[in-house]
């Protein structure tokens, strides 16, 4: 599998919402719908990854702080019946990506 193979396919789909599916918990989506937004934006638009929260230089998770809280998004990797783990996340064919929003207290 290519870290740099992972990254762009989460890079993409990160940043568009397209290619796979986005989930938000009920912590997030109870927050009020200006914010929601905003925190999907930020999502997208995060850059600041590093050795220290990205150690497989793949840009499958983050944290950022907004409106006083603070948030986390995941990227699983489903196959593409979404059964069980993706054997190859580096293969789109075989990977269904599900992006996860979060406050950091519901993790």
């Amino acid at each position: 599998m290519s870290p740099a193979k992972i990254r762009e396919l989460n890079d993409a789909f990160r940043t568009t919402m397209t290619g796979g599916r986005v989930m938000m918990t009920a912590g997030v989506d109870a927050l009020p719908s200006d914010v929601k937004a905003m925190v999907i934006r930020r999502v997208g638009t995060l850059s600041d990854f590093n050795a220290a929260n990205d150690p497989y230089a793949e840009h499958d998770f983050g944290s950022f702080e907004f409106a006083g809280r603070k948030f986390f998004f995941k990227i699983d990797y489903f196959d593409a019946a979404m059964e069980f783990g993706s054997e190859d996340p580096a293969d789109p064919a075989k990977t269904t990506r599900v992006l996860t929003i979060m406050l950091a207290e519901e993790y």
